[in-house]
């Protein structure tokens, strides 16, 4: 079993539609969340809120057999609620999973901060 752990900065502004979006995947789509995260072979996910002076960040630890093959199915998956999981991470984080990571997050972003 592999793990990983990171943190994902919330962009400014958008830390109630980071909560929103962890209330959806914990009520009213919780039966499509642990269908997608049994189909991407994780066994174990948490995210938490993390409040710091430069901003927040969602910090998410997960759990899997394959790591990288977690990473593929999330970035290629066309299922539904894998592509609604893929746009919300797009809008809150401005992380593309299925955009290779050249460096830091904050670097690369080139999402709107407003």
């Amino acid at each position: 079993m592999a793990s990983l752990a990171s943190a994902f900065p919330i962009l400014a502004g958008k830390t109630e539609q980071w909560q929103q979006f962890s209330q959806q995947m914990a009520g009213p789509r919780r039966s499509e969340y642990e269908a997608s995260r049994k189909r991407l072979g994780i066994t174990r996910e948490a995210a938490y809120l993390q409040q710091t002076p430069q901003g927040n960040l969602a910090v998410v630890y997960a759990e899997a057999q394959d790591i990288g093959r977690m990473f593929e199915g999330i970035a290629t998956s066309q299922d539904l609620f894998d592509v609604w999981f893929h746009e919300q991470v797009k809008k809150i984080h401005c992380v593309d999973f299925s955009q290779p990571v050249a460096g830091p997050l904050r670097a690369r972003c080139g999402c709107s901060t407003s």
